[in-house]
Order: structure tokens, then sequence, then C-alpha cells
């Protein structure tokens, strides 16, 4: 009866389908393209909204979402912009960081960066996407 039970309880348990706490949502956003940033920021935000951590890497153009004084565009329905959503996600507790090679390829440096926006390290950032626990996306 124990054995019966035991294997009962193992086919109800299924692995692939972690509590929203178990997993966390990695995305990495390079392009220019706002329209592109605005749905990359409109999904981390509703991923946000089912209790997932957030953990966003700026790249290449995208990088400039970080900079103290840039603006981005509103788009509609929301009325807002991706930075407007960005900042958002950081005050919920969303990680934010440029990579590690966006401020000195420009003439830029770290008292640049909007407050609590980060420079990642490539080595801490290739641990973390190898989690089985991440979900990763590029845009």
């Amino acid at each position: 009866m124990y054995l019966i039970l035991t294997l009962l309880s193992l086919i109800m348990i299924n692995p692939a389908e972690n509590s929203a706490a178990e997993r966390e949502l990695f995305i990495v956003l390079t392009s220019a393209d706002q329209e592109t940033q605005m749905m990359a920021m409109v999904l981390a935000t509703q991923t946000a909204n089912q209790e997932v951590p957030v953990r966003i890497l700026l790249c290449s153009d995208a990088g400039y979402l970080a900079i103290e004084g840039t603006e981005s565009r509103q788009f509609e329905p929301a009325g807002r912009s991706p930075k407007e959503l960005l900042n958002s996600l950081m005050q919920r507790g969303a990680t934010v960081e440029v990579c590690g090679i966006f401020l000195p390829n420009r003439e830029l440096t770290q008292n640049d960066l909007i407050e609590g926006i980060g420079v990642a390290s490539p080595p801490e950032v290739a641990a973390y996407m190898i989690k089985d626990s991440v979900r990763y996306f590029t845009f």
C-alpha cells in the first residue's frame, strides 16, 4: 500500500510546473526600436503581475533606457513609455542592469545611469542564465 501511495504521489507531481515563486524571467533587450522596447516592458510587467521575479539586461541601443535624462515615446493603449514601465518594474523589485561593455564603449559612466540600475558582470549573468528556473527572452 505504501508503494502505491508513493507512486501515485510521484505521478501527481509535475516538476515542469514550478510555482511562480520558483520561476524567474530574464529579458535581454538590445533593440533600438521603441515599439519593441515597449513590448518587452509590457511582457515583463505582465510577468511581474504574476509574482514572478524579473531581471532585465539592457545592451546595445536599448542601454540608453538606463541613462538618466533620456526619454522614450509613449504608446497606446497604455499611454506610457518603455522607460516609464522600466522604472515601474524597478520600483516593484525588478533587477535592471546594462551590459558590461555598454558604458566603456560610449562616453558614459556609472554616474549617468538611473539610480538603481547596475552594470552586469558577465560571469554572474552567465551563471544566472543557466539556472533551470530562468526563462530567457531576447528582444
